[in-house]
């Protein structure tokens, strides 16, 4: 690389960083937004003013409400994802589920994990752009828990056919999915209970054949 070409590609630092700071600023706001007023009652002008900049700055960042939602159904694409890398790497990825449950119940029943995506999902039941935007991120999180699956279940002599497999990825989703729906229905909810009961069905669901 010429010293030119190295000095343009340094100039270049400062801006990525200021619009990855900028982007992420919006995205503070917007979740803040959509939190107080839902997804149809903010505005992008109440989010630019919540960010600190003019409602037309905002748009050099998302085009649209729909673009913020589609970066936050990215970054939980990101999270699962490294959930599901970090199974991969342990001797065993179904015990690591079962070692692990106490977590992930305790981050599915925070106020901080299910609101959110709970006016995400209220959203995708009128919009069908975004809509596609969770069905294609539900598409990437199940072929993820599928490999964690196939993997842990051949390390230990398990069946592994696709029917069980679907089967078993559809009630596993399903149970963690429905914490936030718990969370919101009894606020009492007795946590230490339910990481009892889930340790309990994640056993068979797991690792019976």
């Amino acid at each position: 690389m010429s010293n030119a070409e190295k000095n343009n590609t340094e100039k270049k630092h400062p801006d990525q960083e200021r619009t990855s700071n900028r982007r992420k600023q919006v995205l503070e706001a917007a979740e803040c937004c959509f939190r107080r007023s839902g997804f149809h009652g903010a505005s992008m002008s109440e989010i630019s003013k919540a960010a600190g900049m003019s409602a037309g700055h905002i748009y050099n960042y998302f085009d649209s409400k729909d673009a913020i939602i589609g970066t936050f159904v990215e970054q939980n694409i990101e999270r699962i994802s490294a959930i599901m890398l970090d199974l991969k790497q342990r001797d065993d990825p179904l015990q690591a589920i079962l070692d692990d449950v106490e977590r992930y119940v305790h981050d599915n029943l925070h106020t901080g994990t299910w609101v959110l995506p709970l006016e995400i999902f209220a959203e995708a039941s009128r919009n069908p752009a975004v809509a596609t935007l969770l069905q294609d991120a539900d598409r990437h999180s199940r072929g993820a828990l599928r490999t964690v699956l196939k993997l842990g279940r051949e390390k230990r002599g398990l069946a592994n056919d696709d029917a069980l497999l679907d089967g078993r990825i559809e009630a596993l989703i399903s149970m963690f999915q429905g914490l936030h729906l718990r969370a919101l229905h009894n606020p009492t909810l007795d946590e230490v209970a339910t990481v009892a009961a889930f340790r309990l069905m994640l056993g068979p669901l797991l690792l019976s054949e």
